[in-house]
């Protein structure tokens, strides 16, 4: 399975040593993450126009579940139903069931849906047998993305690939 990222994320931490540029992605997935329309607009064009080379007519696209089903709908719902014009893929917005609550796992660092996917979504059997795409909006470690992918598979889904509007991106400490 390919995994893929369109951008670096800097987290805040790392932020004095950005270019203009970098900030100014920071912000825009921010907001993303806070569902502003701007910022959905701008990452499902991303993601939309990346895909848009590929022959997505048999292919879902489902986006890995935010920390509750508020979060994961106000985020996700027009995001994936843009995503799925730009690119010609089906939506699969409406197979993803959220419920209850999960901490923020990069805020707390405690990755519930790693350790408890079943506790938290509910995937319609209508994805079985359907090839899939999923999507992300930052990966760090990769632990909710490759537990959401495994619960994805157990469902009987065939996921072809995991994309993400951006990975964390480290800088090395020099000791001088």
């Amino acid at each position: 399975m390919i995994r893929f990222a369109l951008f670096d994320y800097i987290p805040q931490r790392f932020l004095y040593r950005a270019t203009f540029e970098e900030i100014d992605l920071h912000r825009r997935i921010l907001d993303f993450k806070d569902a502003k329309p701007y910022a959905t607009r701008w990452a499902a064009k991303e993601i939309g126009y990346a895909l848009s080379d590929m022959d997505l007519s048999d292919t879902y696209i489902v986006c890995i579940p935010a920390c509750c089903k508020r979060t994961h709908d106000r985020r996700y719902k027009e995001f994936t139903k843009m995503v799925c014009e730009w690119c010609g893929a089906k939506n699969g917005f409406d197979f993803i069931h959220v419920f209850g609550h999960r901490q923020k796992a990069h805020i707390d660092h405690v990755y519930e849906l790693a350790d408890n996917a079943d506790e938290f979504i509910h995937v319609d059997s209508q994805l079985k047998g359907k090839n899939i795409i999923v999507i992300d909006d930052i990966v760090t470690t990769g632990k909710t993305a490759t537990a959401f992918i495994d619960r994805m598979i157990s469902a009987g889904a065939n996921v072809k690939m995991a994309f993400f509007l951006a990975k964390t991106k480290y800088f090395k400490r020099y000791n001088n």
